[in-house]
């Protein structure tokens, strides 16, 4: 359906826009992953890198992209068993997505560990490239050991590797929100064992399904940072991280999209991304500072953005800084492709776009298993 004024994403829009919105914001800032600011400015001017037409040589897409097909493969795995009538580990279905994905990587599974069954995604070969993994993500499966909560693998990692795949979660319906909660906190364990990786994920998990069931971008926010600070075990970097994001954006709506925070400013309040809660703070900053309606004064108030600038503006913020930009840009990505739905995705971004019919295909596969 089309996001206009009055209408609302159909669930397959949303599904479709999530995976490949952050697709889009992790390939535009996986060409920039590395580079500190001063450098982005250099190659592509005082604007930073804004558009793919800037990127001659190609755009690809990361291990964030190639992690989130798994997720989405796993949990796909767990329904069409459910499905069928016959209940599924779905913690365990996730683990042995990713200890396919680990295969792809070059990284030997140990003799302990289960052999998973080859399943569609295992044959796309752009999935097999070595996209700069996670160090976490990539040491925590080749233990063989199912990471928990309680038996945690990499206990002090807290890298983004949690959140950057995670979205999918909140892409399931008809499912409580603590559960949405839970099962992405459970599958960031099987990686990271700190407590601010998993509550990180599940924070990020819980944004995601909030939009999908119908709340705006200020509201989900807001619930999601009352969840946190709700929750004794929350760790303080969370809290003070997710708070800072929300307050500095509503900071920016207020005078809108010139008052965003420089990348200067914007690593120094919210840090560079490669941790866990610094990724999802950055990403939904980007996404919450740039939602300035087209009329009217108020973000989400009298008039509402142009969903496809509004992505092109976010993303922009989210990349262009001297920190993990593809991380960042993804979880931008992901959050605005779940609100608009397909609408917002830039039609000659999409044509830049490496392998989509992979995430087209692996979209299809969540919306034929969650519908009905």
């Amino acid at each position: 359906m089309s996001n206009v004024p009055g209408t609302v994403p159909s669930p397959e829009s949303r599904i479709h826009g999530c995976l490949l919105g952050g697709a889009l914001g992790d390939s535009l800032g996986y060409a920039v992953e590395f580079d500190p600011i001063d450098e982005i400015r250099r190659r592509f001017g005082a604007a930073g890198l804004r558009d793919f037409s800037a990127l001659d040589g190609g755009a690809h897409f990361s291990d964030d992209t190639q992690m989130t097909l798994y997720t989405v493969d796993g949990i796909v795995e767990a329904l069409e068993w459910a499905n069928s009538g016959v209940g599924a580990d779905a913690n365990a279905c996730v683990w042995l997505a990713y200890l396919r994905w680990l295969d792809t990587q070059g990284v030997p599974v140990p003799e302990s560990a289960p052999r998973p069954q080859s399943r569609w995604i295992d044959g796309q070969e752009v999935l097999r490239h070595r996209r700069a993994p996670g160090n976490a993500c990539l040491s925590g499966l080749a233990t063989g050991e199912m990471g928990t909560i309680f038996r945690p693998v990499n206990p002090d990692s807290k890298g983004c590797g949690t959140v950057m795949r995670s979205a999918p979660f909140g892409l399931v319906p008809h499912i409580p929100a603590e559960s949405v909660y839970k099962l992405s906190a459970d599958a960031a364990s099987l990686t990271h064992g700190h407590p601010s990786a998993r509550q990180s994920a599940g924070a990020f998990s819980l944004l995601i399904y909030f939009l999908v069931q119908g709340s705006g971008l200020a509201e989900a926010a807001q619930a999601v940072l009352a969840r946190v600070l709700d929750d004794n075990e929350a760790a303080p970097e969370l809290r003070e991280r997710l708070g800072a994001a929300v307050r500095l954006a509503g900071e920016a709506g207020q005078t809108g999209a010139a008052s965003v925070l420089s990348p200067e400013d914007l690593v120094r309040e919210l840090g560079e991304g490669w941790v866990a809660e610094e990724a999802l703070a950055v990403g939904l900053y980007a996404v919450l500072a740039t939602a300035v309606p087209v009329h009217g004064d108020r973000a989400e108030g009298d008039g509402a953005p142009d969903p496809v600038e509004h992505f092109k503006a976010a993303i922009a913020v989210a990349i262009n800084h001297s920190g993990d930009s593809d991380s960042t840009g993804s979880i931008a990505g992901n959050i605005l492709g779940a609100y608009y739905g397909t609408d917002c995705l830039p039609a000659d971004w999409l044509e830049a776009l490496e392998a989509p019919e992979v995430i087209r295909g692996m979209a299809g596969q969540l919306v034929a298993v969650t519908s009905g």
